[in-house]
């Protein structure tokens, strides 16, 4: 299994070799590597057995820094990035040629965000090139939130991973482009819709699910546990599987406990941060259950609810 510390030195001298190391983000930890380094980006993808059309987000540290690797930032663009960064919002940008295109699966545009967690940040401060980071888990399965989730499914494959504590945010970052003029959002993710329009207005909501994404996190089965889930409402569904256990994720108003369920509420006061914050652990605990299928219903489609609920889809899908 790997080594987990808080040591930013050895992290940085395992990255300057060429290998991988876990950093934790306020979203979810990621597995990192040297972006300009494109055979330290190959072990990105043959660890978590990714697909390469499965374009990867560069992390750095200052948009100084950004302007390093990409052409131009689009000044509705550049507004986001000065109200939201760090935190959990990805711009797509028009990549420089010292991005590999084997980190954007070869389109012309890279992933970039600053992550909104200090020991990362202090980490990239002390590096010479950005970080190439998609989530540390296997590929399509729930995203990581703390150290001991990634040591668990991918300890084995990696040297270091950086222990920042649980993440603060727990969904991924909302990806955000431009398209003549317009303004697009490609994933749902831990910064809402209304926040990001109140900085450029109306904004249109591309979320891609074909096996040629755009973006990451665009493909249509994603985030998913190894047990079947289905979507609806749980006092109806919970009668059509009675012959089995059940897992159930629920919002809100709490459900009746019976004796062949686990019952796991997002939040019981319908606060959508803690909802966001709780989801992929929850998924992981009733994955790791004696529980047979999970059942869960959607969130209103508002705030945070919508990315949650775009996870909860592609996890059942």
């Amino acid at each position: 299994m790997a080594t987990i510390g808080t040591d930013i030195s050895q992290a940085k001298q395992i990255l300057e070799n060429g290998q991988l190391v876990a950093i934790p983000t306020e979203t979810v930890y990621g597995l990192a590597a040297n972006a300009f380094d494109i055979t330290a980006v190959a072990r990105i993808f043959e660890a978590k057995n990714r697909p390469t059309f499965d374009p990867l987000i560069v992390h750095t540290h200052s948009l100084e820094k950004v302007n390093e690797f990409v052409e131009e930032i689009h000044p509705n663009l550049l507004k986001l990035a000065q109200t939201f960064w760090p935190g959990p919002l990805t711009l797509l940008l028009p990549k420089k040629n010292n991005i590999p295109d084997l980190v954007t699966s070869g389109l012309d545009r890279v992933g970039v965000r600053i992550p909104k967690h200090s020991l990362t940040l202090e980490l990239l401060k002390q590096l010479s090139f950005p970080l190439a980071a998609p989530s540390a888990n296997p590929f399509g399965y729930i995203s990581p939130t703390n150290a001991k989730h990634v040591n668990d499914q991918l300890g084995s494959k990696i040297d270091y991973i950086l222990d920042g504590g649980s993440c603060q945010v727990g969904l991924e970052s909302t990806i955000v482009g431009e398209e003549q003029g317009e303004i697009i959002i490609y994933r749902l993710g831990g910064l809402a819709i209304e926040a990001i329009e109140k900085i450029v207005g109306t904004v249109s909501v591309q979320l891609n699910q074909s096996s040629n994404p755009k973006a990451p996190g665009q493909l249509k089965s994603h985030y998913a546990p190894k047990k079947p889930i289905f979507i609806g409402n749980i006092n109806e569904l919970q009668y059509q599987y009675a012959d089995k256990k059940l897992g159930i994720i629920t919002f809100g108003d709490g459900h009746i406990s019976k004796s062949n369920m686990i019952i796991k509420n997002l939040s019981p006061s319908k606060n959508y941060q803690e909802a966001a914050i709780n989801l992929f652990s929850f998924l992981r605990e009733l994955d790791a259950s004696s529980v047979d299928i999970i059942l869960c219903e959607l969130l209103p489609e508002e705030s945070l609810g919508l990315a949650i609920n775009d996870r909860l889809r592609r996890a059942a899908s």
